[in-house]
């Protein structure tokens, strides 16, 4: 399978981002461009948070100034791996 992006995370962990994933990413207001702020995000998050209900899935976020939120990406470990599941930009960590 061919990727849009393949980066290592904070971590050293290999994350995908499949081009299903990428189409629903960029029916986001404003996520059309971002795909090196995705990269940034992973690879230099300012937070990660666990999802309550699923401990196999991780939330990374960065804050960026000139727009004044947070880009979100959502990402899920499996067999040592991640892929991404979305991304969009929020006013808070969660």
């Amino acid at each position: 399978m061919s990727w849009v992006l393949e980066v290592k995370d904070k971590s050293g962990r290999k994350i995908h981002l499949s081009k299903e994933r990428w189409s629903h990413i960029q029916k986001h207001p404003d996520m059309s461009d971002k795909i090196e702020q995705i990269k940034e995000t992973l690879t230099n998050p300012q937070a990660i948070t666990e999802f309550d209900y699923d401990p196999k899935v991780r939330f990374y976020f960065r804050y960026y100034k000139e727009r004044k939120e947070y880009l979100f990406v959502s990402v899920k470990y499996l067999n040592g791996e991640g892929y991404i599941i979305t991304s969009f930009h929020t006013d808070r960590i969660k």
